[in-house]
């Protein structure tokens, strides 16, 4: 056979098994806000028949085929998929993952110093909260974790007791008359009786494999775990609920750390930075940002470690109290726009 005529065949040959591979592209937009709304479309890039595609959001089926809203989800990665049936019986998964960002940038806020209160400066805060008058605190770092009660005025410790040494202590809050501890890589918090400190049970996390900050409303724990995710515990079993993304309207923050639910609203420390975010615990939008720079050098403390981490809510007067690790001082401050 003639040598051209062999080169003809394969190319023909070629051309034919190209045609008859299917190959499936899923156009979703990169990244929405404002409503929130889009459409996704499953092409076949040889222009190959289709039978039917049946799209879907976070494992969820769409209720209209592939027209999709986001204006009142989360914020945050959410994946698109499309499983397209073709040649018969076949069918293939395609995904795409579609970003979602607040509407609006975040309100830049600065503040005023009201009051000055001792702190002691050995204390590594890891956790915060004001109660019937008194600060409870929760302390890290290895052999140096603890749980205790402080008078605010005097910064005086009134109750204390030690972790074992390999535990790392994170947040705490208190929900009626029990602490919640949480620890850091130990994949375990702790729960006590608030009157006398006695420790009551162990519980384990699920896919949030750290314990960083810890605060609550009125229907579940909200706990972070060193990412851009705050997770929401049900009281009754602290099994994980749900979860959010915090978001501003151009990127994610994550190192989210100490939290205090604050007026309807997340108020979370970041590690290694000296501001403060107020998040929408809805959708994670980050609708604020509190600038407390000057306040780790006030505190007699510098450096990337020892940095803003303690935030304190007292409710009945509406005072807000904040320190950091190793800081000499809680400031009572207030906040206004910047």
């Amino acid at each position: 056979m003639d040598i051209k005529y062999i080169v003809l065949l394969i190319v023909i040959i070629s051309i034919t098994s190209c045609k008859s591979d299917y190959e499936f592209k899923l156009d979703t937009p990169k990244q929405v806000k404002e409503n929130g709304k889009f459409t996704a479309k499953l092409n076949e890039v040889n222009g190959l028949a289709i039978d039917s595609v049946l799209y879907s959001i976070n494992g969820q089926k769409s209720s209209k085929n592939n027209q999709f809203d986001l204006s009142n989800n989360r914020l945050g990665k959410h994946v698109v998929s499309a499983i397209v049936f073709y040649n018969g019986n076949k069918n293939k998964k395609v995904t795409n993952t579609v970003l979602n960002l607040a509407t609006k940038p975040p309100v830049t806020y600065t503040y005023e110093i009201i009051n000055e209160y001792p702190h002691d400066s050995n204390a590594f805060t890891q956790g915060l909260e004001f109660h019937n008058g008194y600060l409870y605190e929760s302390t890290g770092l290895n052999k140096e974790s603890s749980l205790r009660k402080v008078e605010l005025e005097t910064g005086k410790i009134l109750k204390k007791i030690d972790l074992e040494s390999k535990y790392f202590a994170e947040g705490m809050t208190i929900v009626d008359d029990k602490i919640i501890q949480l620890t850091w890589q130990a994949n375990q918090g702790f729960i006590y009786d608030l009157e006398d400190f006695k420790f009551e049970k162990v519980f384990g996390y699920g896919r949030s494999n750290e314990g960083w900050g810890l605060t609550h409303n009125n229907e579940f724990l909200i706990k972070t775990d060193g990412s851009e995710r705050m997770w929401f515990l049900n009281k009754n079993d602290y099994e994980e609920n749900h979860f959010i993304e915090t978001y501003t309207n151009k990127r994610k923050v994550e190192k989210l750390n100490e939290l205090e639910f604050i007026k309807g609203e997340i108020f979370a420390n970041v590690w290694q930075k000296n501001y403060i975010l107020i998040v929408n615990p809805k959708n994670g939008a980050i609708d604020g940002i509190l600038d407390l720079n000057g306040l780790q050098a006030k505190a007699g403390q510098r450096g990337e470690d020892n940095v803003l981490n303690g935030i304190a809510y007292d409710k009945i007067n509406d005072r807000l109290f904040v320190t950091g690790k190793k800081w000499n001082k809680v400031f009572e401050i207030k906040y206004k726009k910047k």
